[in-house]
């Protein structure tokens, strides 16, 4: 048997004739997915941002440069969106619990290489294989969220789901900082959380599964009473080529372009304000070192909270219709981002405020974006619509330490934020397209 086979999409099987055994099956597995794909996810991050956080001690004991170290990460952000697209296609075409689980086995794998390399040569081509795999996370749970969890429930559980990063990127300074402390080295600061990444991995292959069909359980759709007519159902359900998925229900879609454009920008200010935003407070308001840090800590604070709400009002407040949140959310931010760029001096709590809110509202279409890609696609081309507007989020990320860095150092300030309100004011008009199209039946009538 090849590799093929062995990661092929589970068989469906004979469906539970029992009712009450359906409802207690699935309450069972929506729960213990749900949970695998949160650790699975967050420890993705310990493999992502150990790098980030170890530099200081790298540039210690090793003498690398700051324009080595930025070097080493653009080449994370570059085989990661590119990943993130692949893997897209080959989630939709595999079984996303083997994706998921050695995508970050391997990530670990890759880490605890990149912790025994000295040259710049294998330090960039180990990083770089790890942003490969790093990509392996994000479509799966993507295609999993999409057959698990109904279009009038989804917001609210990828909301909670998008939380997962927050907490990784909360953890891992915490695990590096203990690791260097104790062992007084920034290897150990990429071994450990390397091998962690291994056992969850493990532990994903363990817990997860494919398609509540595989387990003898109906469609989400027929479950949760979302369809009723055979003929609908056997069309979300029929496996596509892989020439459909690319070129019906993602590239030829023009909602998935929209989108993706959308996410560009949204993630320029996203990564703008959190690279950038501490230096800003320190150097133009005159906030000390450390609160700036705590200001900087309430971005993902508030992301998270934003996540949560924006996926529960979604599903609560607009009956599924993630269109009005996006555009309100977008909208928030950039009045956020101004709010920072025109608070006053020496005002540490306003700037708390302000950091937070924009992590809150940056943080709503960051998530809803990807979940709305997957919606206006086919339901069988959920990872590769999320994957090909990850990849454009990523390029917009890729992009932005270059073109703000010099932004503020040519023009000023004032020309960066400048910069980041335009950047928002193009997001909000890109969306505003997509207010009241909840899925893709509604795509294809447009």
């Amino acid at each position: 048997m090849g590799l093929l086979d062995f990661i092929k999409p589970a068989e469906h099987i004979q469906q539970i004739a029992d009712q009450e055994k359906v409802k207690s099956t699935y309450k069972y597995w929506r729960f213990r997915m749900f949970y695998s794909m949160y650790v699975g996810y967050a420890f993705f991050y310990f493999t992502r941002k150990s790098f980030t956080f170890a530099m200081p001690a790298m540039m210690t004991e090793l003498g690398l440069s700051k324009t080595s170290l930025g070097i080493l990460g653009s080449v994370l952000y570059f085989t990661y969106g590119i990943s993130k697209f692949v893997s897209g296609v080959l989630s939709d075409k595999s079984n996303p619990r083997f994706i998921m689980a050695v995508g970050l086995i391997l990530t670990g794998i890759f880490n605890i290489f990149f912790g025994f390399s000295s040259s710049i040569f294998f330090f960039a081509l180990f990083w770089g294989l790890n942003g490969w795999f790093q990509g392996w996370g994000w479509p799966p749970c993507a295609r999993l969220l999409t057959h698990w969890y109904s279009q009038r429930e989804r917001g609210t559980w990828w909301g909670f789901w998008n939380t997962s990063h927050n907490i990784g990127g909360a953890l891992i300074p915490v695990v590096v900082s203990l690791c260097i402390l104790h062992f007084g080295s920034w290897r150990y600061a990429v071994w450990i959380p390397g091998g962690m990444c291994i056992l969850v991995g493990l532990f994903l292959l363990n817990r997860l599964r494919d398609t509540p069909q595989s387990l003898g359980l109906p469609s989400i759709e027929k479950y949760s009473g979302e369809v009723s007519d055979e003929k609908e159902e056997g069309e979300q359900e029929k496996e596509l080529s892989t020439k459909e998925i690319l070129f019906k229900y993602v590239l030829g879609n023009k909602f998935i372009w929209i989108l993706s454009i959308a996410y560009f920008f949204v993630y320029i200010v996203r990564t703008a304000v959190n690279d950038w935003g501490l230096i800003f407070l320190n150097d133009v308001k005159n906030i000390s070192l450390i609160k700036a840090g705590i200001c900087m800590a309430s971005f993902e604070i508030g992301g998270c909270i934003g996540s949560l709400t924006a996926g529960w009002l979604s599903d609560k407040g607009f009956k599924g219709k993630r269109g009005p949140v996006n555009v309100l959310f977008s909208l928030g931010a950039i009045l956020a981002v101004v709010g920072m760029w025109k608070g006053p001096s020496n005002v540490w709590g306003y700037h708390l405020s302000m950091i937070f809110m924009t992590g809150f509202f940056i943080f709503g279409p960051q998530m809803l974006i990807g979940m709305v890609a997957a919606e206006i696609s086919h339901k069988k081309a959920a990872g590769t619509a999320t994957g090909f507007a990850g990849w454009m989020a990523y390029f917009g990320a890729m992009i932005t330490g270059p073109i703000v860095g010099t932004v503020s150092e040519t023009l000023g300030w004032n020309a960066f934020f400048v910069f980041l309100a335009a950047c928002g004011v193009i997001s909000v008009l890109l969306l505003l397209p997509l207010w009241s199209i909840r899925r893709s039946q509604e795509v294809i009538k447009t």
